[in-house]
């Protein structure tokens, strides 16, 4: 090579050592953010072969925090956070003043200054976002109450670890023990009225610039960057309106960083947040995921990077202890916080596994307060360690509640074995009937079980699975003609809709064969699977044919591929939406150029098929 280029190189190692053992650990079900960590450890400077810039990596990484805080603030509900205020906002604040305070005497015992072992337990008290959302996403329980739940705990942990990269620098600036450079405001309002402020002070001034920032987003940048990013989509450039995105993100947060002296995290966070208000935030988040994707994967290898992996070998206590704090300290917090509030166990156990890691905002605020001189280098690595193992654990944390709690069904229920009380326990809870998972829910009495669990018994009945827009069109036209159907539906909020129509509604997944179960589908006559999802679609399909061998299976596709993938899966008549929508032009057509009859959509003929060529006569 001619010269020497650090950033070619940094950029490109890390992100092939990324995708290789990104897609190694998804190959052993693990989360591909423990592949990244692995990855900044042999790109590190304490694993023997290449080395990556010291320099440029925390660079890169700010970017990445940037654009991961912006996705954080993109997706931010202060709804679903106000819908479950009462459990998440008390329950999250007390398993994060215990989690700090465990953190705290593990740090005090380790001899570590008053400010890093806060810093220390703050770091510990806080889950991944990515981690949680997946694990969430993975068993369908997003939806779901105990779902909202865990995310709303989520918003508040990330709401008050916003605060504290707010709060460490003022804190640090004036603590003997930390390195952080006086805050020029309040040195400048100490000279001036010639006082010293104190920590109180400083602090006060801090939330006064934090606060003038906040005011100037949410009277000015409400108005002004959702306009902007409507101007520049009426110009039809997507590649200006990708543009426009990432340049709000990164400039509002260098912004925010140089006039107010906030974070990039913050500034980033609140340049999300006041976009996520904007009907255009759906299409932000799509055009800035894929940069944002790889810029994240950038900030978890330069994590990777700061791990000492010697410290297996030289503290291996006190990494033990860190684990235990994050895996089972703020698992049995969460645990007895969430039965306090008279919530099921079943919601407890979701919870407390949800947490039981830690994330992105743990490295943030380690690398913070390693910045500051309030962190030891033993502290970050400490956090790096106990990250890895406890995301590694997730997976078994999850597995370990569903033991749990069938163990405690099954003494309940007076002696039965939890292999017996299995499905029992799967057909009493609605996580357990959205799709096979370690996870089923807690069995409530039998009295408890919800309408929509309990087994169809009608037969000759059609099943719709999925009732949105095109799911709903065909239930209505099934209803107006008198026939029985049955609709699964994994939103709880059309389940109640479908509910108060009096139409018969399952809530669930699909492609779990016990709800499939609930919707009798072994006396079914067709099936109709109106969801987009053809990789479900196939499950379904596939699982239906199997327990019902004569039923009628119509499927949705958006491809040529789906639909013989689909037929391969077992369904009989595959629809190609976009196929449907040319067939409607050209019938329009035919009528003005070729004199056809034009049919109202009550009276066009059934064009329900595959090509053209292959639709059955009309009956």
């Amino acid at each position: 090579m001619p010269h020497d280029t650090p950033l070619i190189s940094t950029i490109v190692i890390g992100l092939v050592l990324a995708f290789i053992l990104g897609a190694i650990a998804n190959r052993f079900k693990l989360p591909p953010l423990v592949g990244y960590l692995i990855a900044g450890v042999l790109a590190g400077p304490h694993t023997p072969g290449f080395v990556a810039d010291q320099n440029l990596a925390p660079e890169l990484a700010e970017i990445g925090v940037i654009l991961l805080m912006f996705g954080v603030g993109l997706h931010f509900s202060l709804k679903d956070l106000l819908s479950v205020r009462g459990i998440a906002v008390p329950g999250a604040i007390v398993q994060i003043g215990f989690a700090t305070l465990l953190g705290w005497g593990l740090g005090t015992l380790m001899g570590w200054p008053l400010g890093g072992s806060l810093v220390f337990g703050l770091a510990l008290s806080v889950a991944s976002t990515v981690v949680l959302l997946k694990a969430l996403q993975e068993r369908r329980l997003v939806e779901t109450e105990r779902g909202k739940i865990a995310v709303g705990w989520l918003i508040v942990e990330d709401l008050a670890m916003v605060l504290a990269l707010v709060l460490i620098p003022a804190a640090a600036s004036i603590s003997g023990n930390g390195h952080g450079s006086v805050e020029p405001l309040s040195a400048g309002l100490s000279r001036l009225l010639g006082l010293d402020l104190g920590i109180t002070g400083i602090i006060g001034v801090t939330l006064l610039k934090v606060a003038a920032f906040v005011g100037l987003m949410l009277v000015v940048g409400r108005r002004v960057i959702p306009w902007i990013l409507h101007r520049i989509a009426h110009t039809g450039s997507r590649e200006l309106f990708r543009l426009g995105v990432l340049a709000i993100a990164l400039g509002v947060a260098f912004g925010a960083a140089k006039l107010f002296g906030v974070s990039l995290a913050l500034g980033a966070f609140f340049a999300g947040m006041i976009l996520s208000e904007s009907e255009l935030s759906h299409r932000a988040a799509q055009e800035s995921l894929p940069l944002r994707d790889a810029f994240a994967v950038l900030f978890f290898v330069s994590v990777g990077m700061l791990f000492d992996p010697n410290i297996l070998i030289d503290n291996p206590l006190p990494l033990l202890a860190t684990v235990f704090i994050i895996v089972i300290g703020k698992s049995v917090a969460s645990f007895v916080i969430v039965l306090a509030f008279r919530k099921p166990m079943s919601t407890a156990l979701i919870i407390s596994a949800s947490l039981a890691q830690i994330g992105e905002f743990s490295f943030i605020l380690a690398a913070l307060g390693v910045e500051l001189g309030l962190l030891p280098s033993e502290g970050r690595d400490l956090i790096l360690g106990g990250a890895i193992i406890s995301i590694i654990l997730n997976p078994l944390a999850f597995i370990a509640c569903d033991w749990l709690r069938k163990m405690l069904d099954a003494r309940r229920q007076g002696g039965e074995t939890p292999e017996s009380g299995e499905q029992a326990a799967a057909q009493a809870d609605k996580a357990a009937t959205v799709e096979p998972s370690p996870i089923p829910a807690e069995q409530p009495a039998a009295a408890e079980v919800d309408e929509e669990l309990r087994r169809v018994t009608m037969t000759g009945h059609a099943v719709l699975i999925g009732y949105g827009r095109v799911g709903s069109i065909v239930g209505e036209n099934l209803k107006s003609s008198a026939t029985p159907f049955v609709v699964i539906e994994d939103s709880e909020k059309r389940i109640g809709e479908l509910k108060q129509a009096g139409i018969e509604a399952i809530y669930g997944n699909a492609a779990s064969a016990l709800v499939l179960g609930y919707a009798n589908i072994a006396a079914a006559r067709s099936l109709v699977i109106a969801i987009p999802n053809a990789f479900e679609a196939c499950s379904i399909a596939e699982q239906a044919r199997a327990i019902n061998p004569p039923l009628l299976i119509v499927a949705r596709a958006h491809s040529d591929i789906e639909i013989d993938v689909l037929k391969q899966y077992g369904a009989d008549t595959v629809i190609m939406g976009e196929r449907e929508i040319a067939l409607g032009m050209v019938d329009r057509l035919a009528q003005v150029h070729h004199d056809r009859p034009h049919y109202e959509d009550a009276e066009r003929p059934d064009i329900m098929t595959e090509p053209p060529e292959t639709a059955p006569a009309k009956e």
